[in-house]
């Protein structure tokens, strides 16, 4: 169960920031954000050693796009491609609005339910691949301007635990400023282990199961307006919280 929050708005020297947090069991092989495909050289991120995809990466024309499972979809099945492949494929794109048009023409048979987010500094999408069964088509919906957070179900689903309980707190939150460095409210947020009111652990916004299923990694992502008289690079931040606390290190940017 890996979380998104995004915050869109418009006319912003900095109009996307994307925070993420990866769930997944400790024994899946991974490996931090790089440019980890020799037939896509544009594209940075983190790489799963299992099936080759991503769960999240960024590419040279600063667009963004972020794979999570469904609830009751965790892990491979046999007959079904690698959802992280999406991610990938979404960035073989130069627009994020070009990128959902693309995706949302493939087979959903193919694949396990999934949200992805593809996104750059003037659109943002959400692709809802919802069907188990893989006869309902894919759905595409705009993401609202303001912070949106998205889990294993719905956007901003009032009945998701972490949703409930973190959604407000992003709100709340100092956005982040690349220009100034400033990340430690989100940062802060991304790596908090309290749980919801409900006092399941899968209800913090970090967190380790006894059965392995933990939180492995955070990243926040910032995509610049690229039609600023002075264009500013992207910036991709991570941190290996999960089994071991790391610090928050830039890998571009």
């Amino acid at each position: 169960m890996c979380t998104v929050v995004i915050l869109r708005r418009p006319g912003h020297p900095w109009p996307l920031i994307l925070g993420a947090n990866r769930d997944e069991m400790l024994g899946r092989p991974w490996q931090p954000p790089a440019r980890h495909w020799p037939d896509r050289p544009e594209v940075l991120g983190g790489l799963d050693e299992l099936a080759g995809g991503s769960w999240l990466a960024v590419n040279d024309h600063g667009v963004v796009a972020a794979i999570l499972n469904r609830t009751g979809s965790l892990g491979p099945q046999t007959g079904r491609r690698s959802r992280g492949e999406l991610a990938l494929e979404a960035l073989d794109h130069a627009d994020a609005g070009t990128a959902a048009a693309a995706l949302a023409t493939i087979e959903p048979r193919s694949y396990r339910p999934f949200n992805l987010i593809v996104a750059d500094d003037r659109e943002a999408f959400w692709l809802r691949h919802a069907d188990p069964t893989g006869v309902l088509p894919l759905a595409v919906r705009p993401l609202p301007v303001g912070v949106s957070m998205i889990a294993s179900s719905d956007l901003d689903d009032p009945e998701h635990p972490r949703l409930r309980a973190y959604l407000p707190r992003f709100r709340a939150a100092a956005a982040p400023d690349p220009d100034r460095g400033e990340w430690a409210a989100w940062e802060v947020l991304l790596g908090s282990a309290e749980t919801a009111p409900e006092g399941a652990p899968t209800g913090a916004m970090s967190f380790a199961l006894d059965s392995g299923f933990a939180t492995l990694s955070s990243a926040l992502v910032a995509l610049p307006d690229a039609g600023l008289p002075a264009p500013r690079r992207p910036v991709f931040r991570f941190a290996a919280l999960r089994p071991h606390a790391e610090a928050w290190w830039h890998i571009a940017g």
